[in-house]
């Protein structure tokens, strides 16, 4: 087996759309872009984004997107809105959209420790 050659790919988020950013980040944290990629092996790329302040959402997401998670209590849906999520931290709604978007399985917590996002 060869060994995994990781490079180290920053990105800055200035004036980017949320979405484009976070399918060209998963891209890069899967290893996609290698020819020898095996969706079952860990082959990403070390990812660091800056200006994360500086994002932009197309259309009406920033009054309309709204995050939810529920606590698995009776009653327990809690609702967050996009603006006030982005306010309070912009990094979380990069980490968001990226986490949504790798897929759901062992390696997901895995690739994600390789992400660096920057205000």
């Amino acid at each position: 087996m060869e060994k995994i050659i990781r490079t180290t790919h920053t990105i800055d988020a200035e004036g980017k759309i949320l979405g484009r950013l976070a399918t060209q980040v998963v891209r890069l944290l899967q290893g996609k872009q290698k020819r020898d990629y095996s969706p079952a092996t860990d082959m990403g790329d070390m990812v660091i984004i800056k200006n994360a302040l500086k994002i932009k959402v197309s259309g009406k997401k920033a009054e309309q997107k709204i995050y939810r998670h529920h606590t698995l209590h009776p009653g327990g849906l809690k609702e967050r809105p996009f603006k006030r999520v982005f306010a309070a931290n912009p990094t979380e709604v990069i980490h968001l959209a990226i986490i949504k978007m790798l897929p759901k399985n062992r390696l997901r917590d895995v690739r994600l420790k390789r992400l660096k996002i920057y205000a």
